[in-house]
């Protein structure tokens, strides 16, 4: 045999699974199609976030949080409803994640190089319901790099044990099947590609230049998900969510195309909840491109509006930052909507000096580059950080106006297809900003700005002093045009608690495991029906380390 294990796939799952395999003293033969300069896959693009439960950063912000809250949102947000079929097994990794959350996920971070920021945002502030979906408190923890600094130490492990002869690089390798002897996965075939050296996220190219087959005990599928498939992102698109739209944003590079699901399922194993997906619906064309139709999320705080493409404004769940799907369904599901492919935004500058971040490490150069003056500088002082500013000069989606006349204009020289009435924008801004008059209520986007001020580490970095849009001391208006940005597959392939690919007759099938988004997760649907945030670089290193750990003791 070639190795002990074969892993396929080069990003954040692939490089724990391998961590955890060499330090047991096992062969491991890294396989992935793309070059070296995409190791670490998609996290290396992430803003990082972790979800973590009554950790010392939550305390020092006053945030009482508990393992018994945090499955209560988890529940709450998964919504599991084929418990008999194939949620089975991911009801059991999504409790199981919830208790190394709460567990051993911090320690064992900072044991692999992973260091914290004292940052804690509130991602997902949820649907309004004590028992539905969100989060009941802030837990989205900021890494010091990122999402580099998530899967750098686990990109440098793997260096390391390829330097001494415990792993092997098999980069430009695409993976066309699975070797299968006897009911048992042996090993992967498939071609070579050309060389390339296209920098990290730029599309490579796809020639063949000959053909390989590997063999091992064992194959580790974590290979990612379909985001960058448009095609096939239509073709999983569940009736719930409305129609998908005729256009999207992509938020991940290329590669990210979902063959492998297709390659595991033509031999044998179960890929399941496979009409559960995580898409975003505050996307902005990145001014600056990495890969085609490079999309760039807007992290907001509670405070902006947001309109349809009608002009209308959304109702709860359909608050900035509160519920993704839930937002996502308002937009797909109108009939009214079904023509169009976009949302706008509408705020103050002081609302976007405040409250807009930005997805991605290349957009948070502060937190990236772990420069604390520069973080002091532009998350706590004045003027909006330096790439939020770099998007209102330069971004094909923004509008910056001194008066609402002048905005609405904007916003329909850039979206003539759906001309908006300015007396009705003026009008739902100034019932919004009529509501600002005492510290309560009865708007549910108020009550949410009030809700966010209480908490003091969104007072402190994330929530801006609730003020009326359009009183000119806040500053100049701005408007986004919003576009969903594809991202996230929540189904895969069905395993079992140590990582064991399931055929569909529900027993394992020998020789394949499978982690990460290729794995849904964990169990093919860890999340459910919905996410939290901070839960995908999460499931990624859990369901990895789980797997490595596990085939480590098996072989």
């Amino acid at each position: 045999m070639d190795a002990d294990v074969l892993v396929v796939g080069g990003g954040l799952a692939g490089l724990v699974a391998c961590a955890e395999l060499t330090a047991a003293g096992r062969r491991v033969l890294l396989v992935e199609q793309e070059g070296a300069a995409n190791l670490g896959g998609q996290a290396f693009w992430s803003f990082g976030g972790l979800f973590l439960v009554d950790t010392p950063e939550q305390r020092r912000w006053g945030i009482r949080d508990s393992r018994e809250l945090a499955w209560q949102d988890w529940r709450g947000s998964a919504q599991w409803d084929r418990l008999d079929g194939e949620d089975r097994w991911a009801a059991r990794w999504g409790e199981a994640f919830v208790d190394f959350a709460a567990g051993e996920e911090r320690a064992w971070l900072l044991e692999q190089g992973v260091r914290l920021t004292p940052l804690v945002g509130w991602a997902e502030r949820g649907d309004g319901r004590a028992g539905g979906h969100g989060n009941s408190v802030p837990r989205f923890h900021l890494p010091w790099g990122t999402g580099t600094g998530v899967s750098g130490p686990f990109a440098a492990k793997a260096t390391a044990a390829a330097a001494a002869g415990r792993l092997g690089f098999r980069f430009r390798h695409r993976v066309d099947g699975l070797v299968v002897e006897g009911g048992r996965v042996v090993g992967v075939r498939g071609a070579v590609l050309a060389a390339d050296d296209a920098p990290r996220g730029v599309a490579t190219n796809r020639r063949e230049v000959g053909e390989f087959a590997l063999t091992a005990q064992a194959v580790v599928i974590a290979s990612g998900g379909i985001g960058a498939d448009h095609d096939l992102v239509r073709a999983m698109w569940p009736e719930r969510l409305g129609t998908p739209p005729a256009t999207m944003l992509t938020g991940v590079p290329a590669h990210v195309d979902g063959r492998m699901l297709a390659i595991a399922e033509a031999s044998g194993a179960a890929v399941v909840n496979k009409d559960r997906m995580w898409h975003y619906t505050e996307g902005v064309a990145n001014w600056d491109p990495i890969w085609a139709g490079h999309g760039i999320r807007i992290l907001p705080g509670p405070s902006s509006m947001w309109f349809d493409a009608l002009g209308r404004r959304l109702p709860a769940p359909g608050l900035p930052g509160h519920d993704t799907l839930g937002t996502l369904r308002l937009l797909r599901t109108d009939p009214a909507l079904q023509p169009y492919d976009h949302s706008w935004f509408v705020a103050s500058q002081r609302i976007v000096e405040k409250e807009f971040a930005l997805s991605g490490s290349e957009q948070n150069p502060d937190l990236t580059d772990h420069d604390w003056p520069l973080l002091i500088r532009t998350r706590l002082g004045k003027g909006p950080t330096p790439p939020v500013a770099a998007f209102e000069q330069h971004g094909a989606d923004w509008v910056v106006a001194d008066d609402l006349a002048a905005l609405v204009a904007g916003m329909n020289g850039i979206a003539p297809d759906a001309p908006l009435d300015g007396a009705l924008i003026e009008r739902q801004i100034r019932e919004r900003d009529a509501e600002l008059t005492n510290p309560y209520s009865k708007d549910a986007q108020v009550q949410a700005i009030h809700n966010g001020r209480r908490a003091r580490s969104d007072r402190f970095t994330r929530v801006a002093t609730p003020h009326r849009i359009l009183d000119p001391a806040n500053g100049p208006l701005v408007a986004v045009k919003l576009h969903v940005l594809t991202r996230k597959t929540l189904g895969g392939i069905q395993t079992d608690l140590d990582g064991r690919a399931l055929g569909a007759d529900g027993a394992p099938l020998p020789g394949l495991w499978a982690a990460g988004e290729a794995a849904g997760f964990g169990g093919g649907g860890a999340h459910g029906y919905n996410a939290l945030e901070g839960t995908f670089l999460g499931g990624c290193l859990f369901t990895g380390r789980t797997v490595g750990r596990s085939l480590a003791a098996a072989l």
